[in-house]
Protein backbone atom coordinates (compact mmCIF):
# COMPACT_ATOMS: atom_id res chain seq x y z
CA UNK A 1 0.00 0.00 0.00
CA UNK A 2 1.37 3.40 -0.98
CA UNK A 3 1.01 6.87 0.40
CA UNK A 4 -2.17 7.61 -1.56
CA UNK A 5 -3.95 4.58 -0.11
CA UNK A 6 -2.70 5.44 3.36
CA UNK A 7 -4.03 8.97 3.04
CA UNK A 8 -7.42 7.55 2.09
CA UNK A 9 -7.41 5.44 5.26
CA UNK A 10 -6.50 8.52 7.35
CA UNK A 11 -9.26 10.64 5.78
CA UNK A 12 -11.44 12.26 8.42
CA UNK A 13 -8.79 12.25 11.13
CA UNK A 14 -7.98 15.66 12.66
CA UNK A 15 -4.64 17.21 11.69
CA UNK A 16 -3.53 17.50 15.32
CA UNK A 17 -3.75 13.74 15.91
CA UNK A 18 -0.40 12.32 17.14
CA UNK A 19 1.40 9.94 14.79
CA UNK A 20 1.17 7.07 17.29
CA UNK A 21 -2.62 7.38 17.39
CA UNK A 22 -2.84 7.42 13.59
CA UNK A 23 -0.71 4.29 13.33
CA UNK A 24 -2.78 2.54 15.99
CA UNK A 25 -6.10 3.23 14.26
CA UNK A 26 -4.73 2.38 10.82
CA UNK A 27 -3.34 -0.90 12.14
CA UNK A 28 -6.26 -2.05 14.31
CA UNK A 29 -9.18 -0.78 12.24
CA UNK A 30 -7.92 -0.60 8.65
CA UNK A 31 -5.80 -3.73 8.91
CA UNK A 32 -2.56 -2.17 7.70
CA UNK A 33 0.51 -4.12 8.69
CA UNK A 34 3.26 -2.67 10.82
CA UNK A 35 5.72 -2.94 7.94
CA UNK A 36 3.39 -1.02 5.63
CA UNK A 37 3.03 1.78 8.15
CA UNK A 38 6.78 1.88 8.81
CA UNK A 39 7.56 1.98 5.08
CA UNK A 40 5.30 4.98 4.46
CA UNK A 41 6.43 6.76 7.65
CA UNK A 42 10.10 6.19 6.82
CA UNK A 43 10.98 4.57 10.14
CA UNK A 44 11.84 1.12 11.45
CA UNK A 45 9.03 -1.37 12.02
CA UNK A 46 9.99 -1.68 15.70
CA UNK A 47 9.23 2.04 16.16
CA UNK A 48 5.69 1.57 14.88
CA UNK A 49 5.30 -1.56 17.01
CA UNK A 50 6.25 0.34 20.17
CA UNK A 51 3.77 3.10 19.28
CA UNK A 52 0.95 0.60 18.83
CA UNK A 53 1.76 -1.26 22.06
CA UNK A 54 1.87 1.98 24.01
CA UNK A 55 -1.51 3.07 22.65
CA UNK A 56 -2.99 -0.33 23.53
CA UNK A 57 -1.74 0.10 27.10
CA UNK A 58 -3.20 3.60 27.28
CA UNK A 59 -6.70 2.28 26.62
CA UNK A 60 -7.01 1.73 30.38
CA UNK A 61 -7.49 5.51 30.52
CA UNK A 62 -11.26 6.17 30.14
CA UNK A 63 -10.80 9.33 28.06
CA UNK A 64 -8.24 7.74 25.74
CA UNK A 65 -10.44 4.68 25.25
CA UNK A 66 -13.48 6.83 24.46
CA UNK A 67 -11.48 8.92 22.00
CA UNK A 68 -10.21 5.85 20.17
CA UNK A 69 -13.75 4.53 19.94
CA UNK A 70 -14.80 7.80 18.33
CA UNK A 71 -11.99 7.46 15.80
CA UNK A 72 -12.37 3.78 15.01
CA UNK A 73 -16.12 3.26 15.06
CA UNK A 74 -17.27 6.87 14.67
CA UNK A 75 -19.22 6.59 17.94
CA UNK A 76 -20.93 9.80 19.04
CA UNK A 77 -19.76 13.22 17.91
CA UNK A 78 -16.43 13.52 16.14
CA UNK A 79 -13.34 14.77 17.88
CA UNK A 80 -12.76 18.53 17.49
CA UNK A 81 -10.98 19.66 14.34
CA UNK A 82 -8.76 22.06 16.28
CA UNK A 83 -7.64 22.32 19.88
CA UNK A 84 -6.81 25.98 20.36
CA UNK A 85 -7.87 28.24 21.92
CA UNK A 86 -10.29 26.09 23.94
CA UNK A 87 -7.73 23.49 25.03
CA UNK A 88 -5.21 26.17 25.99
CA UNK A 89 -7.84 27.89 28.11
CA UNK A 90 -8.40 24.63 29.99
CA UNK A 91 -4.65 23.99 30.33
CA UNK A 92 -4.22 27.41 31.95
CA UNK A 93 -6.85 26.45 34.50
CA UNK A 94 -5.31 23.03 35.12
CA UNK A 95 -1.90 24.62 35.71
CA UNK A 96 -3.28 26.37 38.80
CA UNK A 97 -2.34 24.78 42.14
CA UNK A 98 -4.80 22.10 43.24
CA UNK A 99 -6.74 22.03 39.95
CA UNK A 100 -8.06 18.77 38.43
CA UNK A 101 -10.34 17.88 35.55
CA UNK A 102 -13.31 15.73 36.56
CA UNK A 103 -15.39 13.74 34.08
CA UNK A 104 -18.11 11.15 34.67
CA UNK A 105 -18.74 8.21 32.37
CA UNK A 106 -21.49 8.97 29.86
CA UNK A 107 -21.58 12.71 30.54
CA UNK A 108 -21.21 15.19 27.67
CA UNK A 109 -19.35 17.77 29.78
CA UNK A 110 -16.23 17.80 31.92
CA UNK A 111 -15.35 20.38 34.56
CA UNK A 112 -12.16 21.80 36.05
CA UNK A 113 -12.31 22.30 39.80
CA UNK A 114 -9.74 23.70 42.19
CA UNK A 115 -9.43 23.22 45.92
CA UNK A 116 -9.42 26.35 48.04
CA UNK A 117 -7.54 26.95 51.25
CA UNK A 118 -10.63 26.08 53.26
CA UNK A 119 -10.87 22.63 51.69
CA UNK A 120 -13.84 23.43 49.45
CA UNK A 121 -13.85 23.27 45.65
CA UNK A 122 -14.56 25.99 43.12
CA UNK A 123 -15.42 25.29 39.49
CA UNK A 124 -13.16 27.19 37.09
CA UNK A 125 -13.93 25.76 33.63
CA UNK A 126 -16.43 23.64 31.71
CA UNK A 127 -15.63 21.86 28.44
CA UNK A 128 -17.07 19.23 26.13
CA UNK A 129 -16.13 15.63 26.83
CA UNK A 130 -14.81 15.34 23.26
CA UNK A 131 -12.31 18.13 23.95
CA UNK A 132 -11.18 16.39 27.14
CA UNK A 133 -10.70 13.16 25.18
CA UNK A 134 -8.61 15.01 22.59
CA UNK A 135 -6.41 16.48 25.33
CA UNK A 136 -5.89 12.99 26.74
CA UNK A 137 -4.86 11.69 23.30
CA UNK A 138 -2.30 14.50 23.08
CA UNK A 139 -1.00 13.36 26.50
CA UNK A 140 -1.65 16.82 27.90
CA UNK A 141 -3.66 15.38 30.79
CA UNK A 142 -3.33 12.06 32.62
CA UNK A 143 -5.72 10.12 34.83
CA UNK A 144 -4.89 10.39 38.52
CA UNK A 145 -7.98 8.74 39.98
CA UNK A 146 -10.43 6.32 38.38
CA UNK A 147 -13.97 5.51 39.43
CA UNK A 148 -17.44 6.81 38.76
CA UNK A 149 -15.92 10.27 38.39
CA UNK A 150 -12.39 10.15 36.96
CA UNK A 151 -9.91 12.88 37.83
CA UNK A 152 -7.18 14.16 35.51
CA UNK A 153 -4.19 16.44 36.09
CA UNK A 154 -2.02 18.36 33.67
CA UNK A 155 1.14 16.57 32.50
CA UNK A 156 4.60 17.80 31.62
CA UNK A 157 3.61 17.71 27.95
CA UNK A 158 0.58 19.85 28.75
CA UNK A 159 2.69 22.44 30.57
CA UNK A 160 5.14 22.46 27.68
CA UNK A 161 2.31 23.09 25.20
CA UNK A 162 1.07 25.94 27.38
CA UNK A 163 4.57 27.42 27.60
CA UNK A 164 5.04 27.24 23.83
CA UNK A 165 1.81 29.16 23.33
CA UNK A 166 2.84 31.84 25.83
CA UNK A 167 6.44 32.18 24.57
CA UNK A 168 7.10 35.15 22.28
CA UNK A 169 8.14 34.29 18.70
CA UNK A 170 11.86 34.38 18.00
CA UNK A 171 12.84 35.78 14.59
CA UNK A 172 15.04 38.18 12.75
CA UNK A 173 13.46 41.22 14.37
CA UNK A 174 14.56 40.01 17.79
CA UNK A 175 18.02 39.10 16.54
CA UNK A 176 18.54 42.63 15.16
CA UNK A 177 17.66 44.35 18.43
CA UNK A 178 20.45 46.67 19.68
CA UNK A 179 22.42 45.70 22.78
CA UNK A 180 23.22 49.11 24.16
CA UNK A 181 19.64 49.95 25.20
CA UNK A 182 18.85 46.69 26.95
CA UNK A 183 15.95 47.08 29.38
CA UNK A 184 16.49 46.88 33.08
CA UNK A 185 16.07 43.51 34.75
CA UNK A 186 12.37 43.02 35.51
CA UNK A 187 11.20 42.76 39.08
CA UNK A 188 10.07 39.42 40.39
CA UNK A 189 6.25 39.35 40.05
CA UNK A 190 4.16 39.07 43.18
CA UNK A 191 2.11 36.26 41.65
CA UNK A 192 3.24 33.20 39.73
CA UNK A 193 2.29 32.76 36.06
CA UNK A 194 -0.48 30.32 36.97
CA UNK A 195 -1.83 32.18 39.98
CA UNK A 196 -4.39 34.96 39.94
CA UNK A 197 -4.23 37.79 42.49
CA UNK A 198 -7.46 36.62 44.14
CA UNK A 199 -5.93 33.20 44.79
CA UNK A 200 -3.03 34.78 46.64
CA UNK A 201 -5.36 37.03 48.62
CA UNK A 202 -7.54 34.07 49.53
CA UNK A 203 -4.60 32.54 51.42
CA UNK A 204 -4.11 35.64 53.52
CA UNK A 205 -5.74 36.15 56.91
CA UNK A 206 -7.23 39.26 58.44
CA UNK A 207 -6.62 40.49 61.95
CA UNK A 208 -9.08 37.94 63.36
CA UNK A 209 -7.52 34.98 61.58
CA UNK A 210 -10.25 34.66 58.95
CA UNK A 211 -9.47 34.34 55.21
CA UNK A 212 -9.18 37.76 53.59
CA UNK A 213 -11.40 36.49 50.73
CA UNK A 214 -14.11 33.93 51.39
CA UNK A 215 -14.72 31.02 49.04
CA UNK A 216 -17.86 32.72 47.76
CA UNK A 217 -15.89 35.84 46.76
CA UNK A 218 -13.22 33.75 45.04
CA UNK A 219 -15.94 31.87 43.15
CA UNK A 220 -17.43 35.18 41.97
CA UNK A 221 -14.06 36.30 40.63
CA UNK A 222 -13.52 32.95 38.93
CA UNK A 223 -16.94 33.19 37.26
CA UNK A 224 -16.06 36.62 35.88
CA UNK A 225 -12.76 35.30 34.54
CA UNK A 226 -14.47 32.26 33.00
CA UNK A 227 -16.94 34.47 31.12
CA UNK A 228 -14.04 36.67 30.00
CA UNK A 229 -12.18 33.66 28.58
CA UNK A 230 -15.28 32.12 26.99
CA UNK A 231 -16.05 35.42 25.27
CA UNK A 232 -12.75 35.13 23.37
CA UNK A 233 -13.69 31.82 21.72
CA UNK A 234 -15.99 33.13 18.98
CA UNK A 235 -13.12 34.21 16.73
CA UNK A 236 -13.73 37.96 17.04
CA UNK A 237 -10.51 39.84 16.60
CA UNK A 238 -9.53 42.93 18.51
CA UNK A 239 -12.27 42.93 21.13
CA UNK A 240 -11.75 46.16 23.04
CA UNK A 241 -12.37 45.27 26.68
CA UNK A 242 -10.82 48.57 27.79
CA UNK A 243 -14.18 50.21 27.03
CA UNK A 244 -15.35 48.69 30.32
CA UNK A 245 -12.64 50.39 32.36
CA UNK A 246 -13.10 53.61 34.30
CA UNK A 247 -15.55 55.92 32.58
CA UNK A 248 -16.72 53.27 30.13
CA UNK A 249 -18.40 50.44 31.99
CA UNK A 250 -21.91 51.51 31.11
CA UNK A 251 -23.65 49.67 28.30
CA UNK A 252 -23.31 46.21 26.87
CA UNK A 253 -22.96 44.62 23.47
CA UNK A 254 -25.84 45.85 21.32
CA UNK A 255 -27.53 43.34 19.09
CA UNK A 256 -25.95 40.33 20.82
CA UNK A 257 -28.92 38.17 21.72
CA UNK A 258 -27.08 34.87 22.11
CA UNK A 259 -28.37 32.61 24.86
CA UNK A 260 -25.34 30.30 25.05
CA UNK A 261 -21.69 30.07 24.10
CA UNK A 262 -19.30 33.03 23.67
CA UNK A 263 -22.13 35.49 22.93
CA UNK A 264 -23.89 34.73 26.21
CA UNK A 265 -20.59 34.90 28.12
CA UNK A 266 -19.88 38.32 26.57
CA UNK A 267 -23.32 39.54 27.62
CA UNK A 268 -22.87 38.23 31.19
CA UNK A 269 -19.47 39.90 31.41
CA UNK A 270 -20.81 43.24 30.17
CA UNK A 271 -23.74 43.10 32.61
CA UNK A 272 -21.49 42.30 35.56
CA UNK A 273 -19.03 45.10 34.80
CA UNK A 274 -21.86 47.57 34.23
CA UNK A 275 -23.32 46.65 37.62
CA UNK A 276 -19.97 47.17 39.33
CA UNK A 277 -19.58 50.63 37.82
CA UNK A 278 -16.41 52.70 37.39
CA UNK A 279 -13.53 51.86 39.72
CA UNK A 280 -14.88 48.56 40.99
CA UNK A 281 -15.40 47.27 37.46
CA UNK A 282 -11.91 48.47 36.61
CA UNK A 283 -10.14 46.57 39.39
CA UNK A 284 -12.25 43.45 38.79
CA UNK A 285 -11.40 43.38 35.09
CA UNK A 286 -7.72 44.04 35.67
CA UNK A 287 -7.15 41.59 38.54
CA UNK A 288 -9.67 38.82 37.77
CA UNK A 289 -9.56 38.79 33.95
CA UNK A 290 -6.21 40.27 32.92
CA UNK A 291 -4.54 38.77 36.03
CA UNK A 292 -2.84 42.09 36.62
CA UNK A 293 -1.01 42.36 39.92
CA UNK A 294 -2.38 44.60 42.64
CA UNK A 295 0.73 46.79 42.67
CA UNK A 296 0.38 47.46 38.95
CA UNK A 297 -3.35 48.11 39.26
CA UNK A 298 -2.77 50.55 42.12
CA UNK A 299 -0.23 52.53 40.07
CA UNK A 300 -2.42 52.68 36.97
CA UNK A 301 -5.46 53.73 38.97
CA UNK A 302 -3.53 56.27 41.01
CA UNK A 303 -4.38 54.62 44.33
CA UNK A 304 -2.29 54.55 47.47
CA UNK A 305 -0.17 51.51 48.18
CA UNK A 306 -1.94 48.43 49.62
CA UNK A 307 -5.38 49.93 49.01
CA UNK A 308 -6.06 47.75 45.99
CA UNK A 309 -6.85 44.63 48.00
CA UNK A 310 -9.57 46.46 49.93
CA UNK A 311 -11.16 47.81 46.76
CA UNK A 312 -10.90 44.40 45.11
CA UNK A 313 -12.69 42.76 48.05
CA UNK A 314 -15.49 45.32 47.82
CA UNK A 315 -15.75 44.67 44.07
CA UNK A 316 -15.98 40.92 44.65
CA UNK A 317 -18.67 41.41 47.29
CA UNK A 318 -20.78 43.42 44.87
CA UNK A 319 -19.99 40.95 42.08
CA UNK A 320 -21.21 38.08 44.23
CA UNK A 321 -24.44 39.96 44.93
CA UNK A 322 -24.88 40.56 41.20
CA UNK A 323 -24.54 36.86 40.40
CA UNK A 324 -26.87 35.86 43.24
CA UNK A 325 -29.52 38.25 41.95
CA UNK A 326 -29.19 37.40 38.24
CA UNK A 327 -28.16 33.73 38.18
CA UNK A 328 -29.08 32.56 41.64
CA UNK A 329 -26.70 31.18 44.31
CA UNK A 330 -24.16 28.96 42.58
CA UNK A 331 -25.52 29.86 39.15
CA UNK A 332 -25.95 27.54 36.19
CA UNK A 333 -23.15 25.69 34.47
CA UNK A 334 -20.93 27.94 32.38
CA UNK A 335 -20.34 27.06 28.75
Amino acid sequence: MGKHELCAVAAGMPDWLPTAVRHYVQHTEAGLTIRQLARVAGCHASTVMRQIRRMEARRDDPLVDAALRRLSRREGAALPERLDPEALRVLRRLSEPGAVLAVADGMQKAVVVRETGAGTQVRTAVLDAAMAQAMALKDWIACRKTGRVAQYAITGAGRAALARQAAPPVGMAEAAAPFEDAPARPRTPRYGPAEAPIQALARRRDGQGRPFLSDALVAAGERLREDFELAQLDGRQGQDWSRFLTGGVAGGWPGDGAVSGPGAARARLAAALADLGPGLGDVALRCCCYLEGLETAEKRMGWSARSGKIVLRIALQRLRRHYDETLGPGGPLIG
